[in-house]
């Protein structure tokens, strides 16, 4: 298969993946070797094995980075830092996009960025909903409430023992009447963590004073 032909089939997917390149030729070992001569012309941009994205130039759809964050690595959403920053929760700008998944931690490395997953078990992957990006394509990003739950459970051993000034003092969250006290408190009995449970208190009385 040639470029030009490769290109007219998949102009318009915001991604490549394997399977599609074995829908697509009778060949797909060839085709893969000639994937990789694309790539060092430039013309097509490897993700991580398997998955691939056209040129800029060539390609009709710009996935967002919350799109490539849930494509690399499925199933995961956007949380902790990467969404506050996301819902102006934090005043930093966040470069690495960060997830949660429930397989193992993991990392990839593109000529999009870095974007980072965490694990957390089964029972605590929840509290995300899907929106759409600029390119109107479906993305799993985590609720605000979730997001800075996610951070604290993470971020535990840097959190516990040290008063709701933190929150202020050394994470400088921002913009905190969009959320709502009653969610944090419900999806945080659902982590089972009494060290946990003490932070996310003192975020809540910290919320009741910011206000």
């Amino acid at each position: 298969m040639k470029y030009l032909e490769f290109k007219d089939i998949f102009a318009e997917f915001p991604l490549i993946s394997s399977s599609h390149i074995f829908n697509v030729t009778s060949k797909p070992h060839a085709l893969r070797d000639r994937l990789t001569v694309w790539q060092k012309r430039g013309l097509v941009i490897k993700l991580r094995k398997g998955l691939y994205i056209l040129n800029e130039k060539d390609r009709k759809i710009h996935p967002s980075r919350i799109f490539l964050a849930n494509s690399l690595y499925s199933p995961s959403y956007v949380s902790t830092e990467y969404a506050l920053g996301y819902y102006d929760l934090i005043p930093e700008k966040v470069e690495d996009v960060t997830s949660i998944t429930t397989k193992k931690t993991a990392k990839f490395t593109n000529s999009f960025g870095t974007f980072l997953y965490q694990h957390l078990k089964t029972s605590l992957f929840f509290g995300f909903t899907e929106i759409e990006d600029e390119n109107e394509l479906p993305v799993f990003v985590a609720e605000p409430e979730k997001a800075v739950l996610d951070f604290i459970y993470l971020n535990l051993q840097d959190l516990k023992d040290k008063g709701k000034d933190i929150f202020s003092l050394s994470y400088r969250f921002q913009n905190l009447d969009i959320l709502k006290r009653k969610k944090l408190t419900d999806y945080a009995r659902k982590y089972e963590n009494k060290r946990f449970a003490d932070v996310v208190s003192n975020l809540i009385s910290f919320i009741k004073e910011w206000r």
